[in-house]
């Protein structure tokens, strides 16, 4: 699936919920679900800067296909975290530095999330793309 399509399956899945009370709830039901991070992953390394709350990302895979891991202590952040892995695993390193993430605008995510959850979001699509870049780049650690 590309990325457009899985981002206009995101969209249509908030658009199920009136309220805001319920697409935050189905936020942290999201980030339920999210796979347990290994323990040796949750590393200062692994850290994302910005973020209020502690959030992990290890980004593997090739420039092909990435293979996006990450966790937060947080349940509305691990609901974002199971958004933006949802768009992005498996994608290139092309495609996560050419698709921005119109769902968070679309489903009204950027009115809504408090400055502090927005800025931990920014942070982790930055390392998300600085992530990319060097699997773009050949570069492994």
């Amino acid at each position: 699936m590309d990325l457009h399509a899985r981002q206009q399956e995101i969209i249509e899945e908030f658009a199920f919920f009136e309220s805001w009370m319920d697409k935050y709830q189905y936020l942290i039901d999201l980030g339920r679900e999210l796979p347990e991070m290994d323990a040796n992953l949750k590393t200062d390394r692994h850290l994302v800067r910005g973020c209020q709350s502690q959030v992990w990302m290890h980004v593997a895979g090739t420039s092909d296909a990435l293979e996006i891991h990450a966790n937060s202590d947080a349940a509305i952040v691990s609901g974002l975290i199971a958004l933006v892995t949802r768009l992005y695993s498996g994608a290139s390193a092309d495609a996560v530095l050419n698709t921005p993430p119109a769902f968070v605008e679309a489903i009204g995510l950027s009115q809504h999330l408090s400055a502090t959850r927005a800025n931990g979001l920014a942070s982790m699509l930055d390392r998300l793309k600085q992530e990319a870049a060097r699997l773009k780049n050949g570069i492994h650690h």
